[in-house]
């Protein structure tokens, strides 16, 4: 059941809870390497200076496959507690340098609590699930809605009935294994009505279900890229609303992983990544010779594609929305630091429910 409206802030602060900086330096060029001038990121590429930019403009960084960092830049960085996260080149995160934590501690460790008990961990879990579900269910709709194909249309909408029915059965769910099983089965079911959202070049861009390392075709590589970058953001809004990216609900602990940003990044998997994809597509922002196959027969996009997606991607984070809890109008990139911040008030006991981001279609 939703809660009453009410904001996850306090009056006061909210202003200032709202201020997050969207500006992240992206590096994808083979080669390039970031020096420290002072108090400015610079980047070379071939002994010569591409760019500079000051630390005071940077919310983070992100390096995309042999890039070179010096230690002066990850100093620089730290101490002004911008993150450096490095990953693949098809857009898998590897590692991230972040400056020492300075969350509440109390905080944290009431996460850890609640992470050791099953009934908390199913609570948080079905409702990243649940947003998750129908955020999907909204995009499987909305292509129906735009599709003059009935071929396309009736699978949709079946696919889309089907998540409808996964919605309301997470309610009784008491353990996390049966929701990662209706987690499950959803995503196979959305998975599958994918390609029929595709619109353009449906030959090269088609699907065979979710591939992931290696990517085994064009659309498996731009999800694959597009949610290293959402799992790139939702690890810094976790560590800004001060919890531990790596200690999640839904998703098991390993070591090196960041199971509490996988858990804040599913809902917006659909919104985020997905929609922007199949935007690329069906704009013919991206071609299908804008990809290459690897040995093994791994599916990578070359650099023009890349820095296509991520120019894109940082575009629609600048685009406003209106948050359903909030209502406010807010900027798309800040919404896994707004989630974050609500989860941790939930966590903290000032919220009854996480209540998930959930846009219309």
């Amino acid at each position: 059941m939703r809660p009453a409206r009410c904001s996850p802030f306090p009056a006061n602060k909210r202003s200032r809870t709202l201020d997050i900086h969207l500006n992240t330096l992206y590096v994808v060029t083979r080669g390039a390497s970031l020096r420290r001038d002072h108090l400015t990121v610079t980047v070379w590429v071939e002994k010569q200076r591409r760019l500079a930019v000051p630390i005071h403009q940077l919310e983070g960084v992100a390096v995309f496959g042999m890039a070179h960092v010096t230690p002066g830049v990850l100093q620089l960085c730290a101490e002004h507690g911008v993150a450096v996260n490095f990953l693949t080149e098809s857009g898998r995160l590897l590692s991230r340098v972040d400056a020492p934590g300075s969350g509440n501690v109390l905080l944290r460790r009431e996460q850890f609590r609640w992470a050791d008990r099953p009934e908390r961990r199913a609570l948080v879990a079905r409702a990243v699930v649940a947003g998750k579900v129908q955020n999907s269910r909204n995009l499987l709709l909305r292509g129906a809605r735009e599709s003059d194909d009935a071929e396309d249309q009736t699978p949709l909408q079946s696919a889309a009935r089907h998540l409808g029915e996964v919605i309301p059965a997470l309610a009784d769910l008491s353990d996390v294994d049966s929701v990662r099983g209706h987690e499950g089965d959803a995503a196979r079911v959305y998975f599958e009505a994918f390609p029929r959202l595709v619109r353009q070049n449906r030959d090269a861009f088609g699907m065979a279900g979710r591939s992931r390392r290696p990517p085994l075709d064009r659309v498996n590589s731009l999800l694959s890229f597009a949610y290293g970058l959402l799992l790139s953001d939702c690890s810094s809004a976790a560590a800004a609303a001060g919890l531990d990216p790596s200690v999640g609900f839904l998703h098991v602990d390993r070591p090196g992983r960041p199971g509490l940003a996988l858990d804040l990044m599913e809902e917006f998997r659909p919104l985020l990544a997905d929609r922007l994809v199949l935007s690329l597509i069906n704009r013919q922002q991206v071609r299908p010779d804008g990809f290459t196959t690897q040995d093994g027969g791994a599916v990578q996009m070359t650099e023009a594609s890349r820095r296509t997606l991520l120019a894109t991607y940082q575009q629609r984070k600048r685009e406003e929305v209106t948050h359903p809890l909030l209502a406010q109008k807010v900027p798309v990139g800040r919404l896994p630091f707004l989630q974050a911040r609500i989860l941790a008030r939930h966590v903290r006991g000032d919220l009854p429910a996480y209540v998930p981001c959930v846009l219309k279609g």
